[in-house]
């Protein structure tokens, strides 16, 4: 889990968080979880890309309050998996963030099978 203080500078006019700024949220929750779960060179051995993002809007977070992000795997494929980021306010519900990843041989845009050992440190699907 990650935790984040909503900066004011993060907020829109209307005093919560813009929406592209959840993206920047879900990008560092998994890097985060990606290093403290593969180690802090993962990128050496394993790489992907994005192909889908979608985000579930609930409730707005507000500057300085802590919002909380949850990441975790919802399906393994042969070179694609699927994450995704629950993120809370004091147990609130504000967004959830479905991604959708493809492994690529590194250097390349090529898609490659995913690495057993990234399977099994990120864990089953949730």
């Amino acid at each position: 889990m990650q935790r984040f203080e909503v900066r004011y500078g993060d907020c829109d006019m209307q005093g919560i968080v813009f929406n592209a700024n959840y993206l920047a949220y879900v990008d560092h929750t998994l890097d985060m979880w990606f290093r403290q779960v593969l180690g802090t060179n993962y990128l050496e051995f394993f790489e992907f890309m994005v192909k889908k993002v979608t985000v579930d809007w609930q409730s707005p977070a507000r500057a300085y309050e802590v919002l909380e992000a949850r990441p975790g795997v919802t399906r393994w494929g042969n070179t694609s998996f699927d994450l995704v980021v629950w993120m809370e306010v004091a147990g609130r519900k504000v967004a959830r963030a479905d991604l959708v990843y493809v492994s690529i041989e590194p250097g390349t845009h090529e898609p490659t099978p995913i690495p057993d050992r990234v399977r099994g440190r990120l864990g089953e699907p949730r």
